[in-house]
């Protein structure tokens, strides 16, 4: 039976206004879909008018300006509530969506969904390399980014910051992941579980760590949605 990596999947990426998931306004998102051996097959992207303005120092990593957003941009809710119905097919088929960093990205759809009245997709399976990469080789030394997996695992990422760049990416770290350690090729459904358990204990061992120096310091170790009403306290 092949493995998941070995099969239809998809992967989704959104660029944003900003670091916190709970504030940030989507600006680009793209939904990968590719077929057993890799190919692309559907590969529609947003550009979206965030409603707000996008500081310069988001416009220097994904390129996109207020002024940009505002004429070429789609209206905020009508391509969320597009994003949103595109993965909820994906997920009811049992096609697994693949995210880097899914916390981030799926509590920015999750806040922008209920920003503007469209129901959430529910996110399963999905698979984060950034979850298993840290769980298969947890005392690997040096940084664990989109851009610094794609190197080590040898995946080819051109125009890093641009959702549809980074979609692709995302899959073929994913799929380097699967080749490598037999222990992920399994289930799409287990590994979803699998790191919903290890995103907890990675959360609580960085937390273990930062408060060595930080005593109140807290990481949410929620995944891949994040709650939308943030606990009170010093977040990571």
């Amino acid at each position: 039976m092949n493995s998941w990596h070995e099969l239809p999947r998809a992967a989704f990426d959104v660029e944003t206004t900003g670091r916190d998931p709970h504030q940030a306004r989507i600006v680009t998102a793209s939904i990968v879909l590719v077929n057993a051996r890799g190919v692309p097959l559907q590969q529609p992207e947003w550009l979206v008018n965030p409603g707000v303005p996008i500081p310069e120092e988001a416009s220097a990593i994904h390129g996109i300006t207020t002024e940009r957003a505002g004429f070429e941009g789609q209206d905020a809710a009508e391509a969320v509530g597009q994003i949103a119905g595109t993965l909820a097919d994906y997920f009811a088929a049992g096609i697994p969506v693949m995210a880097f960093n899914a916390a981030y990205d799926f509590t920015v759809l999750a806040a922008e969904c209920r920003r503007h009245g469209v129901t959430p997709p529910a996110p399963r399976p999905v698979i984060d390399p950034y979850i298993l990469d840290k769980q298969m080789d947890r005392y690997r030394r040096g940084k664990r980014t989109l851009v610094a997996l794609s190197e080590f695992y040898q995946v080819r990422l051109d125009a890093a910051h641009t959702s549809a760049a980074d979609a692709l990416a995302t899959i073929g770290v994913a799929d380097a992941l699967a080749r490598k350690y037999a222990a992920l090729q399994t289930d799409p459904g287990q590994l979803h579980d699998s790191q919903v358990r290890w995103a907890a204990a990675q959360a609580a061992s960085f937390q273990e760590w930062l408060r060595r120096t930080k005593p109140d310091a807290l990481v949410d170790g929620v995944w891949p949605v994040r709650d939308l009403v943030p606990a009170a306290g010093c977040h990571t």
